[in-house]
Protein backbone atom coordinates (compact mmCIF):
# COMPACT_ATOMS: atom_id res chain seq x y z
CA UNK A 1 0.00 0.00 0.00
CA UNK A 2 1.37 3.42 -0.98
CA UNK A 3 1.78 5.74 2.05
CA UNK A 4 -0.17 9.02 1.86
CA UNK A 5 1.76 11.91 0.34
CA UNK A 6 2.82 14.57 2.84
CA UNK A 7 0.71 17.72 2.85
CA UNK A 8 1.97 20.80 1.01
CA UNK A 9 3.33 23.47 3.35
CA UNK A 10 0.23 25.68 3.06
CA UNK A 11 -2.13 22.73 3.54
CA UNK A 12 -0.15 21.55 6.57
CA UNK A 13 -0.28 25.08 8.00
CA UNK A 14 -4.05 25.29 7.45
CA UNK A 15 -4.53 21.92 9.10
CA UNK A 16 -2.52 23.00 12.16
CA UNK A 17 -4.48 26.29 12.36
CA UNK A 18 -7.75 24.38 12.14
CA UNK A 19 -6.81 21.93 14.88
CA UNK A 20 -5.76 24.75 17.23
CA UNK A 21 -8.86 26.82 16.44
CA UNK A 22 -11.15 23.82 16.85
CA UNK A 23 -9.55 22.89 20.18
CA UNK A 24 -10.14 26.46 21.43
CA UNK A 25 -13.75 26.50 20.20
CA UNK A 26 -14.55 23.10 21.69
CA UNK A 27 -12.91 24.10 25.00
CA UNK A 28 -15.07 27.25 25.14
CA UNK A 29 -18.36 25.99 23.68
CA UNK A 30 -18.29 22.19 23.93
CA UNK A 31 -19.08 19.82 21.10
CA UNK A 32 -21.84 22.15 19.88
CA UNK A 33 -19.18 24.57 18.56
CA UNK A 34 -19.98 25.35 14.94
CA UNK A 35 -17.76 24.63 11.97
CA UNK A 36 -18.35 28.22 10.79
CA UNK A 37 -16.94 29.61 14.06
CA UNK A 38 -13.97 27.23 13.88
CA UNK A 39 -13.23 28.35 10.31
CA UNK A 40 -13.53 32.01 11.27
CA UNK A 41 -11.21 31.54 14.24
CA UNK A 42 -8.65 29.78 12.03
CA UNK A 43 -8.91 32.48 9.36
CA UNK A 44 -10.00 30.07 6.63
CA UNK A 45 -13.20 29.32 4.76
CA UNK A 46 -15.63 26.55 5.71
CA UNK A 47 -14.65 24.73 2.53
CA UNK A 48 -11.09 24.44 3.82
CA UNK A 49 -12.39 22.83 7.01
CA UNK A 50 -14.35 20.23 5.07
CA UNK A 51 -11.45 19.51 2.72
CA UNK A 52 -9.35 18.49 5.70
CA UNK A 53 -12.13 17.06 7.87
CA UNK A 54 -15.28 15.89 6.03
CA UNK A 55 -17.33 15.74 9.27
CA UNK A 56 -17.16 17.28 12.72
CA UNK A 57 -16.46 13.80 14.11
CA UNK A 58 -13.39 13.61 11.85
CA UNK A 59 -12.21 16.93 13.27
CA UNK A 60 -12.76 15.81 16.87
CA UNK A 61 -10.92 12.55 16.21
CA UNK A 62 -8.01 14.49 14.68
CA UNK A 63 -7.73 16.69 17.79
CA UNK A 64 -7.67 13.65 20.06
CA UNK A 65 -5.09 11.93 17.83
CA UNK A 66 -2.94 15.06 17.67
CA UNK A 67 -2.79 15.32 21.48
CA UNK A 68 -2.06 11.62 22.00
CA UNK A 69 0.65 11.58 19.33
CA UNK A 70 2.32 14.71 20.74
CA UNK A 71 2.56 13.13 24.19
CA UNK A 72 3.77 9.88 22.67
CA UNK A 73 6.56 11.65 20.77
CA UNK A 74 7.65 13.44 23.94
CA UNK A 75 7.73 10.17 25.86
CA UNK A 76 9.81 8.49 23.17
CA UNK A 77 12.34 11.33 23.25
CA UNK A 78 12.55 11.13 27.04
CA UNK A 79 13.42 7.43 26.94
CA UNK A 80 17.00 8.44 26.17
CA UNK A 81 17.24 11.09 28.92
CA UNK A 82 20.19 10.74 31.30
CA UNK A 83 17.99 11.17 34.41
CA UNK A 84 15.04 8.72 34.19
CA UNK A 85 13.33 10.19 37.26
CA UNK A 86 13.43 13.71 35.84
CA UNK A 87 12.28 12.35 32.49
CA UNK A 88 9.17 10.79 34.02
CA UNK A 89 8.39 14.00 35.90
CA UNK A 90 8.81 16.01 32.68
CA UNK A 91 6.39 13.70 30.89
CA UNK A 92 3.76 13.94 33.65
CA UNK A 93 4.21 17.71 33.82
CA UNK A 94 3.61 18.08 30.08
CA UNK A 95 0.58 15.78 30.23
CA UNK A 96 -0.96 17.88 33.01
CA UNK A 97 0.02 21.16 31.36
CA UNK A 98 -1.51 20.10 28.04
CA UNK A 99 -4.79 19.36 29.77
CA UNK A 100 -4.64 22.59 31.79
CA UNK A 101 -4.29 24.64 28.60
CA UNK A 102 -7.40 23.07 27.07
CA UNK A 103 -9.40 20.48 28.98
CA UNK A 104 -10.81 18.50 26.09
CA UNK A 105 -11.36 15.26 27.97
CA UNK A 106 -15.02 15.35 26.93
CA UNK A 107 -13.86 14.79 23.34
CA UNK A 108 -12.06 11.55 24.17
CA UNK A 109 -15.09 9.33 23.63
CA UNK A 110 -15.56 10.65 20.10
CA UNK A 111 -12.01 9.72 19.12
CA UNK A 112 -11.62 6.51 21.11
CA UNK A 113 -13.13 4.25 18.46
CA UNK A 114 -10.83 5.51 15.70
CA UNK A 115 -8.19 2.84 14.93
CA UNK A 116 -5.45 5.47 14.57
CA UNK A 117 -6.26 6.85 18.06
CA UNK A 118 -6.29 3.35 19.58
CA UNK A 119 -2.94 2.60 17.96
CA UNK A 120 -1.37 5.91 19.07
CA UNK A 121 -2.67 5.48 22.64
CA UNK A 122 -1.36 1.90 22.77
CA UNK A 123 2.08 3.14 21.68
CA UNK A 124 1.97 5.97 24.22
CA UNK A 125 1.01 3.58 27.04
CA UNK A 126 3.91 1.29 26.09
CA UNK A 127 6.22 4.30 26.24
CA UNK A 128 4.90 5.25 29.69
CA UNK A 129 5.58 1.71 30.93
CA UNK A 130 9.14 2.01 29.58
CA UNK A 131 9.64 5.42 31.27
CA UNK A 132 8.39 3.97 34.56
CA UNK A 133 10.61 0.87 34.24
CA UNK A 134 13.70 3.04 33.62
CA UNK A 135 12.90 5.31 36.59
CA UNK A 136 12.35 2.29 38.85
CA UNK A 137 15.58 0.59 37.71
CA UNK A 138 17.53 3.78 38.50
CA UNK A 139 16.08 4.02 42.00
CA UNK A 140 14.00 7.13 41.26
CA UNK A 141 10.67 5.32 41.69
CA UNK A 142 9.35 3.04 44.38
CA UNK A 143 9.55 -0.67 43.55
CA UNK A 144 5.81 -1.35 43.69
CA UNK A 145 4.65 1.36 41.25
CA UNK A 146 3.79 0.23 37.73
CA UNK A 147 3.23 1.94 34.41
CA UNK A 148 -0.49 1.31 34.86
CA UNK A 149 -0.43 3.25 38.15
CA UNK A 150 1.20 6.20 36.41
CA UNK A 151 -1.23 6.10 33.47
CA UNK A 152 -4.16 6.26 35.91
CA UNK A 153 -2.57 9.17 37.81
CA UNK A 154 -1.85 11.28 34.71
CA UNK A 155 -5.12 13.24 34.80
CA UNK A 156 -5.35 13.49 38.59
CA UNK A 157 -3.72 16.94 39.07
CA UNK A 158 -6.26 18.60 36.78
CA UNK A 159 -9.17 16.50 38.02
CA UNK A 160 -8.54 17.61 41.61
CA UNK A 161 -8.37 21.31 40.76
CA UNK A 162 -11.68 21.04 38.92
CA UNK A 163 -13.36 20.92 42.34
CA UNK A 164 -11.83 24.23 43.48
CA UNK A 165 -13.86 27.34 42.55
CA UNK A 166 -11.71 30.13 41.08
CA UNK A 167 -8.61 27.96 41.35
CA UNK A 168 -5.26 29.43 40.36
CA UNK A 169 -4.36 28.25 36.84
CA UNK A 170 -1.16 26.80 38.32
CA UNK A 171 -2.80 24.87 41.19
CA UNK A 172 -2.35 21.58 39.27
CA UNK A 173 1.39 21.89 39.93
CA UNK A 174 0.79 21.44 43.67
CA UNK A 175 -1.02 18.16 43.16
CA UNK A 176 1.46 16.89 40.61
CA UNK A 177 4.22 17.50 43.19
CA UNK A 178 2.24 15.56 45.82
CA UNK A 179 1.71 12.71 43.36
CA UNK A 180 5.36 12.62 42.38
CA UNK A 181 6.49 12.61 46.00
CA UNK A 182 4.22 9.59 46.48
CA UNK A 183 5.95 7.84 43.57
CA UNK A 184 9.43 8.29 45.04
CA UNK A 185 10.99 5.48 47.11
CA UNK A 186 11.93 7.66 50.09
CA UNK A 187 9.61 6.92 53.02
CA UNK A 188 7.39 4.63 50.92
CA UNK A 189 5.07 2.21 52.70
CA UNK A 190 3.71 -0.98 51.16
CA UNK A 191 0.62 -0.41 49.03
CA UNK A 192 -2.51 -2.21 50.28
CA UNK A 193 -3.72 -3.46 46.85
CA UNK A 194 -2.03 -4.66 43.66
CA UNK A 195 -2.29 -2.46 40.54
CA UNK A 196 -5.27 -3.02 38.25
CA UNK A 197 -4.80 -4.77 34.95
CA UNK A 198 -5.38 -2.52 31.95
Amino acid sequence: MTPPRPLRADAARNRALLLAAAADEFAEHGVEASVADIARRAGVGKGTVFRHFPTKDDLIAAIVLDRVEALGRLGERLLSAKDPGAALLEFLTEAAHQRQQRDLSFLQESGDALPAVVEARTRMFATIHALVDRAREHGALRDDVTGTDVILLMCAPNHVTGYVPDASPDLWQRYLAIIFDGLRPEGAHALPQPPPAL
